[in-house]
């Protein structure tokens, strides 16, 4: 089992800068693929970036690349999002994912919200 807790959500101005955080704990050892995903209401959810734990190939979408960055502590107990030049289209419910072979597993989301 792997658990996932983000944080570090809230609310930011147009062009300002936020760090999420997703603490991983249990068989992290198991964890090949980690990633954040986006959701809002009535839509899909969507890939954000992705990041592979062995080697750190980084994956992005169009709409954050150059903008976001994903990252790992050394230990690999915590995942990271940099936000930085964010547009009132980057609202929306932030989700940790971590992939292991037998299954997917979810965090249950931060809120970030774009506004002056």
């Amino acid at each position: 089992q792997v658990q996932l807790e983000e944080s570090g959500g809230g609310l930011v101005q147009p062009g300002g800068s936020l760090r999420l955080s997703c603490a991983v704990s249990g068989n992290t050892f198991e964890i090949y693929d980690m990633a954040w995903y986006r959701q809002t209401p009535g839509q899909e959810r969507d890939l954000v970036a992705s990041i592979l734990t062995a080697g750190g190939t980084s994956n992005y979408a169009d709409s954050v690349r150059g903008r976001f960055t994903i990252s790992r502590d050394g230990a690999g107990t915590t995942l990271f999002l940099q936000m930085t030049s964010v547009e009132p289209e980057d609202t929306a419910v932030y989700y940790c994912n971590a992939d292991t072979f037998v299954r997917r597993y979810w965090g249950q989301g931060t809120q970030v919200t774009v506004s002056s």
